[in-house]
């Protein structure tokens, strides 16, 4: 079954808090998804296989030409197919198309790879305050 990408596309928060939970390894929430991107997002990419949700990015951003990318989940059936590197993919051409300027990420070490080789993105010197 091949798999179709939609920015901005019609969030189920049940399955969206269902893939949280298995790609995140938590338990399973109650978020309000809908209210949190329509709050706060520029926008946000649903991969779907047969109208299953097998991955998402959100894409919160400044106001103006700066875009962040978080929560990139994949089903872990649908993993290692490029599915991730897709919805990424997706998200910039989404902030793009928006008049963005730049696309920022950051990650654990373990996922290196994944965004420097698959995705594209160029290492920066960033600074981090945990609260």
């Amino acid at each position: 079954m091949a798999i179709t990408y939609e920015w901005r596309g019609d969030v189920d928060n049940s399955a969206l808090n269902k893939l949280h939970a298995e790609g995140f390894d938590h338990l399973l929430g109650q978020t309000d998804w809908r209210a949190r991107l329509q709050r706060h997002s520029l926008g946000w990419v649903c991969a779907w296989e047969d109208r299953r949700l097998v991955g998402f990015v959100n894409v919160a951003w400044d106001g103006g030409v700066h875009a962040f990318v978080l929560d990139t989940v994949v089903a872990r059936r649908s993993r290692s197919n490029g599915v991730g590197a897709a919805l990424v993919k997706a998200a910039a051409e989404g902030c793009r198309a928006a008049g963005c300027e730049w696309l920022h990420v950051d990650f654990e070490e373990n996922l290196r790879a994944f965004y420097f080789d698959a995705c594209g993105f160029r290492e920066t010197t960033a600074g981090l305050i945990a609260l």
